[in-house]
């Protein structure tokens, strides 16, 4: 498998060119197009459980499997929200990514819901994880551009839950309130994650929560119409 990123890093789209008989996974929604001989099967990755699992991370129940044709084929995928796509390759170790964030993957490439406990609940969808595992290609897509930082052992670094894309599982993290809070709640930041290395951090600069905090007292209600 071959990825090409384009347009990056505001509208940017995947150009995947699969080898003969290749097989990738896909996100729902993520198909752009695709050439002549491909072929598509949707089922719940895992069985009903692990569709349901899922689910429960954010993600859709079902999956797309496409297969190349015996020539070889391409695809084009891009993410529902406008922003950028990271191109991670898995060398074994395991990788945690918010829920929304996967678009594709390798068959060789495991991505499984990881409930976060109460440290997930009280950080809202970011921080409901989805733990990528085994090794290959895994596609993923941020609303905004990408921003990373790499933590030496003991470092922390604090991030807006709604700005985090994911971290390498070595690092430990931990949610709480930004300051006081009075200041979580009046100075608009509400909860942040405190992340301890050592290992990788991606961060997105846009949040979803933010823009639907900007955007919804500005839609007509019923009682305006």
């Amino acid at each position: 498998m071959d990825i090409t990123l384009k347009h990056q890093p505001s509208f940017a789209l995947a150009v995947v060119n699969l080898s003969p008989n290749e097989v990738i996974r896909v996100e729902p929604g993520a198909m752009v197009s695709y050439s002549d001989g491909i072929q598509v099967e949707t089922k719940a990755e895992g069985g009903f459980m692990g569709g349901l699992r899922r689910m429960v991370a954010g993600e859709s129940f079902f999956i797309n499997t496409y297969t190349a044709p015996a020539q070889g084929g391409e695809m084009t995928l891009a993410p529902s929200l406008p922003g950028d796509l990271i191109v991670m390759e898995q060398s074994g170790s395991d990788f945690y990514l918010q829920s929304g964030a996967f678009v594709a993957c390798e068959t060789s490439v495991s991505v499984d819901a990881s409930w976060g406990g109460a440290r997930g609940f009280f950080g809202g969808a970011g921080l409901i994880l989805l733990k990528v595992t085994g090794r290959g290609t895994i596609l993923a897509s941020t609303y905004g551009a990408i921003e990373e930082r790499v933590l030496a052992p003991g470092q922390r670094y604090t991030v807006d839950t709604g700005h985090i894309v994911g971290f390498d599982a070595s690092v430990s993290f931990e949610v709480r309130k930004a300051g006081s809070w009075k200041s979580a709640i009046l100075g608009g930041e509400g909860l942040v994650c405190q992340l301890t290395g050592p290992g990788r951090v991606l961060m997105q600069s846009r949040s979803e929560e933010a823009f639907l905090g900007w955007l919804i007292p500005k839609l007509p209600s019923a009682r305006s119409n």
